[in-house]
């Protein structure tokens, strides 16, 4: 067959809708280096236990366990789910794309909240199908919103909980009033990126009614409070025949050998988990109350219950001159214009001495 040197590999139209997820920065424009606190990283790092682990990982040469066994049998004792209920991935990312991918496609439409995950958008335009955005309340996740805007073609709906980027949350009742609104055959996926910073005893409900009934996946990541970002491991959770179809067609190998075992590992230092949490507790709300004591200039932090806090810009300090006072004293953090809140910033909760930084350059700014 003869050459046609005007024909070329043709990107299909739902990909080219596509907007590349753009990472937190961690230099200036100019290229100088910056304390990164834009990406919602551990300050604290990483377990001891799990960097050793890590570290007397097998060879690099062997292929990793392709069911991470032993980390699905650690997590099902952590949180009393039969590991058979587990499929682990490359960070939950993966899972949240896998999700997309096995119930969607084109003609389908793919639900989420104003404000979400970057990642949603991402999934339901990567299968081909409509990403929809219900409308929110106050920056937060509406119910209500979100069971009018199912229709007959919806077939996935994102919850991100708590959410990211405002930091908002649904509580337990609210998450069981949007699951029972919705059709039976619509895929409800609770992301619980950030669940392990929550208060001990507070829970969204989403592992129980992942565990009774078929259509509620709930996705969780180590790259957060458990600081293994770099090994990018997320894992979930639900029915049968929703791990059956993630197993189909995620990546056979997708998981690292030190990596599962850097999870193992963190997952029996529960009292690293604990000091990550109380941590950011403590630094969180002095980091909000200095915030809030700008209130007169226009700042607002938004409530929030992850390692982050979403500061709107309402006054004559827009968030482009926060953003660059902030880098001018050293540090990155996150404008999201698009994400739909150009006068915004995501600030991840550091170390005390850094969110004191971080608070000063904005007390000066607002001088």
């Amino acid at each position: 067959m003869s050459e046609r040197p005007e024909m070329k590999p043709q990107m299909k139209e739902w990909i080219k809708g596509i907007h590349v997820y753009v990472p937190g920065k961690s230099a200036a424009a100019d290229g100088t280096p910056l304390v990164k606190l834009s990406a919602n990283e551990n300050p604290l790092g990483t377990s001891p236990q799990a960097l050793a682990a890590r570290a007397a990982a097998a060879d690099p040469a062997a292929y990793p366990d392709p069911d991470s066994t032993a980390l699905r049998v650690a997590l099902g004792e952590l949180h009393g789910i039969d590991p058979a209920r587990i499929v682990c991935g490359t960070g939950s990312d993966e899972l949240l794309n896998l999700a997309a991918q096995a119930f969607a496609g084109p003609g389908d439409e793919v639900l989420f909240p104003r404000y979400s995950f970057a990642v949603y958008d991402i999934a339901a335009r990567r299968c081909g199908g409509t990403p929809i955005e219900a409308a929110d309340c106050d920056f937060a996740a509406d119910v209500d919103a979100l069971l009018a805007a199912v229709t007959e073609r919806t077939r996935v709906v994102y919850l991100a909980n708590p959410n990211n980027p405002t930091g908002s949350y649904l509580p337990r009742g609210e998450v069981e009033r949007l699951h029972a609104g919705l059709p039976k055959d619509v895929l409800l996926v609770d992301d619980q990126a950030y669940a392990e910073y929550l208060a001990p005893g507070e829970d969204d409900g989403g592992l129980a009614l992942a565990a009774a009934y078929d259509n509620v996946l709930v996705t969780r990541t180590f790259s957060k409070i458990y600081g293994l970002a770099g090994e990018r491991i997320g894992w979930g959770t639900g029915a049968p025949g929703l791990i059956d179809a993630l197993n189909r067609i995620r990546g056979p190998f997708n998981v690292t050998e030190s990596g599962q075992k850097a999870a193992v590992a963190a997952l029996a230092d529960q009292d690293f988990v604990t000091a990550s949490r109380e941590h950011n507790r403590t630094v969180r709300e002095a980091f909000v109350a200095a915030i809030e004591a700008l209130g007169n200039h226009g700042l607002r932090a938004l409530p929030t219950e992850g390692n982050f806090v979403l500061v709107l810009f309402n006054g004559e300090v827009t968030a482009e001159a926060a953003l660059a006072a902030i880098a001018g004293a050293g540090y990155a953090v996150r404008h999201l214009p698009g994400q739909g809140l150009p006068q915004a910033l995501r600030i991840t909760i550091g170390t005390a001495e850094q969110m004191d930084a971080v608070a000063a350059a904005l007390g000066e700014l607002c001088r």
